[in-house]
């Protein structure tokens, strides 16, 4: 029974864990901002518990540490492509770095859905090493 004014926990469908209201929007926070909104929910004690919660923290992390990477490799690119010829390849390269935010936006939409979803290619790799647990 929950109190009164206590939001009532609301289950996925196919028997996953309990998500509250908090959860959808602790799990949206860690793909929109993904090393503030998993660095909350990963150093707080109550948050950490909720397994929906951890669960997208330790993947937006891992997301954000793949987009940093892309970002990197990106300026480069960028920055051989500029000095070979400018441009149309100059207009590319602009564009090129801001590719990996609708993904972001995408999985931020979903996990406030409440949904629990995989990323394709890092999930598996976040889970053969030990970084992340299905729920």
């Amino acid at each position: 029974m929950v109190e009164h004014g206590t939001p009532e926990p609301m289950a996925p469908m196919g028997g996953g864990p309990e998500v509250a209201p908090n959860d959808k929007t602790m799990g949206a926070l860690s793909y929109i901002l993904p090393f503030i909104g998993s660095a909350i929910v990963l150093l707080s004690e109550s948050n950490k518990a909720r397994p929906f919660q951890k669960f997208h923290a330790v993947q937006g992390l891992g997301l954000a540490v793949a987009y940093v990477i892309y970002q990197i490799v990106a300026a480069i690119v960028g920055a051989v492509l500029g000095g070979l010829s400018g441009g149309l390849l100059c207009c590319v390269t602009t564009v090129l770095p801001l590719l990996p935010l609708a993904p972001m936006v995408y999985y931020a939409y979903q996990a406030y859905q409440g949904q629990v979803f995989d990323i394709p290619f890092l999930t598996d790799f976040m889970v053969q090493q030990g970084w992340l647990q299905r729920i």
